[in-house]
């Protein structure tokens, strides 16, 4: 099996830093992280662990999710659907 690299190095859209666009992106990954957040919790479910839950268990799972999420967003594909839908209505609103 080869696994194509070429997708995973590809550049994201060039963004100015000095642009609104920055802080935007910025917002987009946020939401796509929330969504990850979303399908962590809902798949990584661990109510009927064969392992006794310890104090905190709850929150350290949610840490663990918290830091997949933000590290993996960005690079699923909503952030940049998001993105670019939300500069294509603000370029149609400045003409």
């Amino acid at each position: 099996m080869h696994i194509n690299t070429a997708i995973y190095n590809k550049p994201i859209q060039n963004i100015n830093p000095n642009s609104d666009d920055l802080k935007l992106r910025e917002q987009t990954d946020s939401f796509e992280a929330l969504i990850l957040k979303i399908l962590l919790d809902t798949s990584l479910n661990m109510e009927n662990s064969p392992y006794p839950k310890e104090a905190g268990s709850e929150i350290y799972q949610s840490m663990y999710k918290d830091s997949i999420s933000q590290s993996l967003s960005g690079s699923f594909g909503y952030s940049d659907l998001l993105f670019n839908y939300l500069k294509e209505l603000q370029n149609k609103q400045k003409d």
